[in-house]
């Protein structure tokens, strides 16, 4: 198994907008986060602004399970998790007519329009530069008004020459991509040799066909295990050779156990959402693939679903 990410995380160009949100988090009635990056790069703003995010009058929602985490261990309650994709959250929150505004310390709780606790109908969105518009353009249609902040950016890596070597000479079966950025990468850096690829979710799959990348598999939940499933299952399914890359098949290697070769997706039935961690600590718990199935998987870094 190679590990080579093809993007990393920084942060803007410029810090002001996000920690000037930051300070003004009441005039929230949500603060809506679609990935682990987006929860560190507002508690690092917080920390610049000396505002302690649990404090703030704004009610919290995420975007898969592994965001869902992070914002527990900061301190911070979850009132809505979307599993889905960002457009799932956004159908998830309640219209701006009739938010569940947070009450201010020492009120009552309870349900206003929006304007008359002095919760404005506004949602934050931390994202990253590279965020596409589903989240924000949901929000709109249901009345809310939407202020995106860039709270990180992401950046393209190179890859090491040896797994550029590996690809071009066709050692690679398969690349794990759980972002649209990193897709977008892998067909960049390597082209007609990129390998096949198996995919965190529906978003990030739109982006590797659009890429013209093949894509083999797509996991069925936005969870590392359910990442490792799709790609053990699409390993031990083809054996080394069979799986297609961009410029064609390797091999006219068959499926063990089945009748014709291994053949790309569609259109997969599951829109999972974003954020998963690299799957090699996870490879554990399923059964082994063959050794150079093994060695030629790819784990690629995560960003959020929208990408």
């Amino acid at each position: 198994m190679l590990v080579a990410p093809l993007t990393a995380t920084t942060g803007p160009a410029s810090s002001a907008e996000l920690d000037a949100a930051v300070r003004s988090l009441d005039r929230y009635a949500w603060v809506a986060v679609t990935s682990v990056n987006g929860v560190e790069a507002l508690a690092a703003a917080a920390t610049r602004a000396g505002v302690d995010l649990a404090r703030a009058r704004t009610r919290w929602a995420s975007v898969g399970p592994a965001t869902a985490r992070s914002l527990h261990a900061a301190g911070l309650a979850v009132d809505v998790e979307a599993t889905g994709t960002a457009a799932d959250l956004a159908r998830a929150l309640p219209a701006a007519d009739r938010p569940e505004a947070p009450a201010a310390p020492g009120t009552d709780s309870g349900t206003n329009s929006g304007t008359d606790s002095g919760v404005a109908a506004r949602v934050l969105l931390p994202l990253g530069d590279l965020a596409g518009d589903a989240l924000a353009g949901g929000l709109a249609a249901r009345g809310w008004h939407v202020d995106s902040v860039v709270a990180y950016r992401t950046v393209p890596v190179a890859l090491p020459g040896d797994v550029v070597a590996d690809a071009r000479a066709h050692r690679v079966d398969v690349a794990v991509v759980a972002a649209g950025s990193a897709a977008r990468q892998l067909a960049a850096q390597l082209g007609d040799d990129a390998p096949a690829v198996v995919t965190i979710g529906e978003p990030s799959a739109r982006a590797a066909r659009a890429a013209a990348l093949s894509v083999v598999a797509v996991a069925a939940h936005p969870t590392d295990a359910a990442l490792v499933d799709a790609l053990v299952d699409a390993l031990v399914d083809a054996p080394a050779g069979a799986v297609p890359s961009a410029s064609g098949p390797v091999g006219p290697r068959e499926r063990i156990g089945a009748s014709r070769p291994l053949q790309p997706t569609s259109a997969p039935p599951v829109e999972p959402a974003p954020s998963a961690l690299p799957v090699a600590r996870d490879a554990s718990t399923r059964s082994p693939a063959p050794a150079r199935a093994r060695r030629g998987a790819v784990p690629l870094e995560a960003e959020e679903s929208s990408r």
